[in-house]
């Protein structure tokens, strides 16, 4: 009996670990069966994106600017004598137009006249006085050289040398006195100084005015300029100094709140920067502004369109290519998405005008339309060319 217990040990634990075996073999049998069947992953397709095709070419700049219309001349007319406004023009009023050496106003000048009448006696006076002189000093230089007398007087005085020089300054003194009194009775009368508007009337018939007081303001009217203040690249797009202080490169005028354009020129181009804003200004001018129609009234807030240079080597894009972060997207030859920074050289009439990177200045390019911010630089992409 002792002999075979080890068999009966040995029989027991065959058959746990049989037993223990199949139950594994089961368990795994059952996982596999309940383990997912693998599929093929879809791949998914790439969007369709809008883009044009784009190579560099040369386009005539354009600079785009803003300022308000000025007169040439804006001026605080004063008086140059005192006295009484005896009358006024009919023209002296606001809003109208007057030609120049249009008499606005006069004073009462009868004091102003007598003066002159007083200088005009002063000098016949002071000329009756030239002429005994001189007729005295003859008769002195016939009396010493009658005389027998060699050489020189001792004294000028002998032949009354000093007393013709002082007879000659007065009758200087009693012209000058004449001339300031008749310009004094002249300037009773009042008169525009150039073609003017008339902006402000400060005089009333019966007034009285001391010499500095205001009479009117006035505005001229054979010009308004244009101020603009222009950046570097700004300047960089236009022609030369010498073109535009000539005088006659072309801009157009349009009136930002109504939209009416008009033809206008540069004037000048100002030699220095503004403290403030670093910036240099171009002055523009439109000619007889209020005989244009529509008329152009100083204070009109307006912008200039300046036709510039050509620029050789850039892109016209619509101005929907550039994103909100300064980006240009466009299709690289595997039809994937890349982008690059750029900052316009300018822009008209919907489109911008950039300088593309080296890499691409001489292939034709792929360029976005519209990009989206969720685009990402790599991305597969299906390029549909569309036409603008």
């Amino acid at each position: 009996m002792k002999r075979h217990l080890p068999k009966i040990i040995l029989f027991f634990i065959a058959c746990c670990i049989l037993i223990i075996t199949v139950v594994v073999v089961k368990h795994l049998s059952a996982a596999q069966a309940n383990r997912p069947i693998p599929t093929k992953k879809e791949q998914a397709p790439s969007p369709d994106v809008s883009v044009i095709k784009v190579v560099a070419g040369s386009y005539a700049s354009e600079v785009k600017a803003y300022g308000a219309a000025k007169p040439h001349f804006d001026i605080t007319l004063t008086a140059q004598v005192a006295g009484q406004i005896d009358s006024i023009s009919d023209q002296f009023e606001t809003g109208k137009r007057l030609k120049k050496n249009t008499i606005m106003a006069r004073l009462e000048n009868s004091e102003y006249q007598a003066a002159v009448e007083s200088a005009r006696q002063a000098l016949s006076s002071a000329k009756v006085s030239l002429l005994e002189e001189e007729r005295q000093g003859l008769q002195a230089l016939s009396e010493w050289k009658s005389s027998g007398l060699e050489g020189e007087p001792d004294s000028d005085l002998v032949l009354r040398k000093p007393q013709l020089a002082a007879a000659k300054a007065t009758v200087k003194q009693a012209e000058a006195s004449l001339k300031a009194a008749e310009k004094d009775l002249s300037q009773s009368a009042i008169k525009a100084p150039f073609d003017a508007l008339v902006i402000n009337r400060a005089v009333s018939p019966g007034g009285y005015v001391q010499t500095g007081s205001e009479v009117a303001t006035l505005y001229s009217t054979d010009r308004v300029e244009i101020s603009v203040a222009l950046s570097a690249q700004e300047w960089n797009n236009l022609p030369s100094l010498a073109i535009l202080n000539s005088g006659m490169w072309p801009v157009e005028v349009e009136s930002v709140e109504d939209h009416h354009i008009w033809q206008g020129r540069v004037l000048r181009a100002e030699q220095n920067l503004n403290v403030e804003t670093r910036q240099r200004s171009l002055i523009i001018a439109v000619d007889e502004p209020l005989d244009l129609e529509p008329a152009l009234f100083p204070g009109t807030f307006v912008s200039a369109h300046i036709t510039g240079r050509n620029v050789a080597g850039v892109w016209k894009l619509p101005n929907s290519a550039l994103s909100q972060r300064g980006e240009v997207w466009y299709v690289s030859a595997d039809n994937t998405l890349q982008k690059f920074s750029a900052s316009p050289l300018f822009s008209s009439s919907g489109y911008i005008y950039i300088q593309p990177p080296e890499s691409l200045n001489n292939t034709p390019v792929m360029i976005l339309v519209s990009p989206l911010n969720s685009y990402l630089e790599g991305m597969a992409v299906n390029p549909v060319e569309v036409a603008l």
